[in-house]
């Protein structure tokens, strides 16, 4: 396998020149989440029927050859579980993709028993790809041999497999369905994450006020660390080890460091800080504290039990349906979107189409079935 690495202007060119006529690619991206405190774009691939380019964002920038080709509807790009990429590709390079055909949400419309870019290219054209550098470290220069060989292959064969999944998509009619879910991925953008951060923490939810307020701040000492040594959160303290120390409280260094999945060093190093600030939450008053957050996102509290009984019908239907049509039930109709019905109560098949995150698709094909029982 042949591909060449963009890490300079005169490369870059080259590239250009090479890509002007062309109108279709694929594309995946590679970051550094695993490993570093940002998840920033470290390497793009890009293929065409005959050659495969590997752009390097941190050592050239590639804007100006990829966005005209990603941003043209009439260039269709290939991508396998697209919905992560497009957010990086947006917030690291503010770029948009247009004629997006995604072999993922392909292969979930088509009922595939797995959707993995391994299982399905093994499944369809008997490729098997290698894994053993799944999470490599992708910020790092330069990028072993081996490296860039491995991120090659992930666009190597997508249009081939695009070509086997368009053919059984056309087969059975849902052509529309998986256009229709590409123009919806196609809008996604990179959006700060603004939930409540202890939400994330698994077992978190039982945590009294004063708990919970002492998670937030050790999560926080979490962040300055893992952002002043460039490394993933749960590299420094995973965070079962921050929630024991907010249940047992340690009183000492000695304490700390004696905590189950607890790093000596980090201990030494960084300890003071976190006694510190766990002291600060116990001298807090009760009006001071901030409790683990109740009701769902929306705020608008626990469903109603006719509700609850409403959903539970719609779900059934869904059930039945998608197995009519093998597919997976969420793949279908998700429960978030059963529970937008509930709350809107649409009484057309027009104003079904309006709730939020509702397909046309969806809606045409389940309408019939769900707005009588609206009713």
């Amino acid at each position: 396998m042949n591909f060449r690495l963009i890490e300079d202007q005169d490369a870059l060119k080259e590239a250009g020149r090479t890509l002007e006529s062309t109108t279709r690619l694929a594309l995946d991206c590679e970051a550094a989440g695993f490993h570093r405190y940002s998840d920033r774009l470290c390497l793009v691939q890009l293929s065409t029927e005959r050659d495969i380019f590997l752009f390097d964002p941190l050592s050239v920038d590639p804007r100006e050859i990829l966005a005209p080709l990603l941003g043209d509807p009439g260039i269709q790009v290939v991508m396998h579980g697209a919905d992560y990429d497009i957010r990086l590709l947006d917030r690291d390079l503010g770029i948009q993709v247009r004629g997006l055909f995604d072999t993922q949400a392909a292969a979930f419309l088509l009922g595939a028993p797995a959707v993995g870019l391994a299982a399905l290219l093994e499944a369809n054209l008997g490729v098997v790809l290698a894994k053993e550098h799944q999470r490599a470290d992708w910020a790092q220069r330069p990028l072993a041999p081996e490296l860039l060989a491995y991120a090659a292959a992930d666009t190597q064969y997508l249009l081939g497999l695009a070509d086997l999944l368009q053919g059984r998509l056309r087969a059975l009619g849902r052509e529309d369905w998986a256009g229709e879910e590409f123009r919806f991925l196609e809008e996604i953008r990179w959006e700060e994450e603004g939930a409540d951060p202890i939400t994330r923490v698994k077992g978190a939810r039982d945590l009294g006020p004063r708990q919970a307020t002492a998670l937030r701040g050790v999560l926080e000492w979490r962040d300055r660390i893992a952002r002043e040594r460039d490394r993933a959160p749960f590299r420094v303290a995973s965070d079962a080890v921050l929630l024991a120390l907010v249940l047992e409280r340690p009183p000492t260094l000695e304490a700390l460091a004696s905590t189950k999945g607890m790093s000596s060093r980090l201990a030494q190093q960084h300890g003071r800080e976190l006694l510190e600030e766990l002291r600060k939450v116990d001298a807090l008053p009760e009006a001071s504290l901030r409790p683990y957050p109740r009701g769902n996102r929306n705020g608008r509290g626990r469903p109603t039990p006719d509700e609850e009984a409403l959903a539970d019908r719609l779900r059934a239907l869904r059930t039945a349906k998608a197995g009519e049509l093998g597919v997976e039930r969420g793949v279908l109709l998700s429960n978030a979107q059963i529970a937008e019905v509930v709350r809107l109560r649409p009484s057309t098949l027009e104003s079904l189409k309006e709730v939020p995150g509702m397909r046309h698709w969806q809606a045409d094909l389940l309408g019939d079935a769900i707005l009588p029982l609206l009713l």
